[in-house]
């Protein structure tokens, strides 16, 4: 079986902050966010709110979308969300 990769943003409840991360477990990542288990940007900035994903068929690809991603503007970031959720509903109940 082949893995698959996912790039994911992330946001707070207020929708003020955006985290671009990548992973090949997406449901075992979100919930390490939401449980706060690992120090850090998301942690210190209450970041667990998925908003966006995308998923890879390879490591090397995943990668580099996430950091297409992560170079572009707060505006394209909000595009490419609102292309798949316009509510900014949490997606983490949808991927479980």
């Amino acid at each position: 079986m082949e893995r698959q990769y996912y790039i994911y943003i992330l946001t707070n409840k207020n929708n003020t902050v955006l985290y671009v991360g990548v992973t090949n477990d997406l449901v075992r990542r979100i919930f390490e966010h939401k449980n706060k288990l690992s120090d850090g940007f998301t942690k210190k900035y209450n970041v667990d709110k998925l908003v966006y994903y995308e998923v890879c068929s390879n490591s090397l690809s995943a990668i580099e979308r996430e950091k297409q991603i992560k170079s572009g503007s707060r505006k394209k970031k909000i595009i490419l969300i609102e292309s798949m959720n316009v509510e900014w509903v949490d997606l983490y109940s949808s991927i479980l």
